[in-house]
């Protein structure tokens, strides 16, 4: 009895490490995904003129595309350009996910974008 009592423990402590370590395979991999996402959509407002960032933040507009995916994650990202002083944004990009199962995530990218700079400057030369 005592050695069935130790066999179960040692079964149970097993399932629980399995268990656990495919919740975290899982989160690892649906933080992939969001960063893919966020950077892509980093990437796509830094090859922006300024007055076309500028438009994009006066427009309000805050969602940005996520990509259907196959299981249930409920991706959905956002993102919010800010001024922080004349000639210097703040971009911040923020993914949330989480499914049926699994608590809620956040994960976010910040940026900034200046005027004139590199991005800038490749825009504008003819």
């Amino acid at each position: 009895m005592t050695a069935t009592c130790v066999l179960m423990l040692g079964l149970g402590g097993t399932v629980m490490t399995v268990k656990s370590s495919l919740e975290t395979i899982s989160h690892s991999r649906h933080l992939g995904v969001a960063s893919q996402v966020m950077q892509s959509e980093i990437e796509r407002l830094r090859l922006r003129s300024w007055d076309q960032l500028q438009a994009i933040q006066d427009s309000g507009d805050q969602t940005v595309a996520v990509p259907t995916l196959t299981d249930s994650v409920n991706l959905t990202c956002t993102r919010q350009i800010r001024d922080l002083r004349d000639g210097l944004k703040e971009i911040v990009v923020e993914a949330r996910w989480g499914g049926s199962r699994e608590r809620p995530h956040t994960a976010r990218l910040v940026t900034r974008y200046a005027r004139n700079g590199l991005n800038d400057y490749f825009y504008t030369t003819h």
